[in-house]
């Protein structure tokens, strides 16, 4: 466990130079520490950066200096057999998440909300926090609320700010919680595990080991809200120690759950009926589910959690309709960056073949094969775009129709010039980003920007 207090008078080093771990050097500078930033990259930005003076930065390798460091906190992109990490440990170097480093400067008394899976994290961490502020805007206005994590802001920027009693709540990704050995948050949320980050974490057993972790030292008077209807979140359950809640918007599933759908109303085991809120598809039902039960754990009552229900508008980048023209509909899915979430897109629409599917991007491991079923059931063509279309046409190919774009220019002009009234053209790449964008905001956001320069151009005849 990182204790500040054992390591003063000690340089610390910060594998990573991105959002996560600026924010946590600042963070020690501030707390007197001096403090290595050491990026593998090179970049040369990184000497303009509005960092404090005890913060130094090296980029393009790690030096001899990371060694010369008591301590080292790692971001969470940083791969976990690294050379740099291995010789580290090799020399006995504490290495710390971002994270927990974090937590180790806030009050002990805060409450923590932790959610995490595979798919739907961001939404139901919105949807959480937006509930938890209405809850102390009505009832308890010396309480705040930070929403942290991967959705914004790390950990590391709120730490400073927090007082007893605040609420925290942080959307943990795979890679935030495999550094994590000591995290313990009051309300623990797993929404679901589906294949994802492989070439991470070297295969589907350390994924789901690292996510388990969420509940690894939780006690008998803390909170576990999981999927029941996902196997592998069902196969964590004899390791839970907190009060267990599960849900599920599925009629099969595997644990009993403590709140169901009836197609109108999500209805709880203790009598509330809410209505949902207005997002497509089944999956945003268990998202709110999944908010809900975080939000009764820590005594929310349910009349805030349906008003905060009753105003939820869809997000950005996550099956978001934003284009009309000539009767075909333009959906920009770029938060869609592996296959599950693709399949839960294509499921959220009508069951016909109507779909022109732009896939690609950076590759993540997993079959594209699986996609089949669905692709035959909701698309007419795949518009492949990115560094992995090589890999989609040799396992799609002769199965199911696919044009080679290489951009998504392209595939939307392609697209465009074929769609008819009823279509639906829908980014849903089912990979990452990196290979032609720096993230998925920018990947949907340049999506969005071809669609309306386009729909503009046709409508003043150029």
């Amino acid at each position: 466990m990182f204790k500040p207090e054992k390591f003063l008078g000690q340089k610390a080093c910060v594998l990573g130079f991105g959002r996560s771990g600026r924010q946590a050097a600042a963070l020690l500078a501030r707390h007197g520490f001096e403090v290595l930033i050491s990026e593998e990259h090179t970049l040369p930005q990184a000497a303009e950066a509005d960092l404090p003076a005890q913060v130094e930065v090296e980029t393009g390798g790690h030096s001899a200096r990371v060694f010369e460091c008591g301590f080292i906190i790692k971001s969470p992109g940083i791969f976990p057999k690294s050379a740099v990490l291995k010789e580290a440990r090799r020399r006995k170097i504490p290495v710390f998440s971002e994270l927990e480093v974090a937590l180790a400067f806030a009050p002990k008394d805060i409450c923590v909300l932790a959610v995490s899976g595979t798919n739907g994290k961001t939404t139901t961490t919105t949807l959480l926090g937006e509930i938890l502020k209405e809850y102390c805007a009505r009832q308890a206005p010396k309480r705040r609320v930070f929403v942290t994590g991967n959705i914004g802001a790390p950990v590391s920027a709120a730490a400073d700010e927090l007082k007893p009693r605040d609420f925290l709540v942080i959307e943990v990704s795979s890679y935030q919680l495999e550094d994590s050995s000591f995290f313990r948050p009051k309300v623990a949320c797993l929404l679901n595990i589906t294949p994802d980050h492989l070439d991470h974490h070297g295969g589907m057993e350390n994924y789901i080991k690292a996510k388990a972790r969420l509940f690894k030292n939780q006690r008998s008077n803390d909170f576990a809200v999981l999927n029941g209807g996902d196997e592998y979140c069902a196969r964590l359950v004899p390791a839970i120690k907190g009060e267990l809640s599960a849900f599920s918007a599925q009629p099969n599933h595997v644990l009993k759950t403590d709140v169901f759908f009836d197609g109108d109303e999500i209805i709880f085991s203790e009598g509330h009926h809410l209505r949902p809120p207005k997002l497509k598809g089944i999956h945003n039902i268990e998202n709110a589910m999944a908010a809900a039960l975080c939000a009764l754990a820590v005594r929310v009552p349910a009349d805030i959690i349906q008003a905060v229900f009753d105003r939820f508008e869809p997000m950005e980048h996550r099956i978001e309709p934003f284009a009309y023209h000539r009767g075909v509909v333009y959906v920009n899915d770029s938060k869609a960056t592996n296959l599950d979430s693709t399949v839960i897109a294509l499921k959220s629409f009508d069951k016909t073949p109507h779909i022109w599917l732009i896939l690609g991007g950076r590759d993540k491991g997993a079959s594209y094969e699986v996609l089949l079923p669905y692709l035959k059931a909701y698309c007419k063509e795949v518009l492949s775009v990115g560094e992995c279309m090589d890999k989609i046409e040799r396992e799609l190919k002769g199965q199911f129709p696919i044009t080679r774009c290489g951009t998504l220019d392209k595939a939307v002009d392609f697209a465009m010039a074929r769609a008819k009234k009823g279509d639906v053209v829908l980014l849903s790449p089912a990979c990452s980003s990196f290979d032609q964008f720096k993230d998925y905001e920018e990947r949907g956001r340049v999506f969005k920007r071809i669609v309306n320069e386009r729909v503009k151009q046709e409508r003043i005849g150029l």
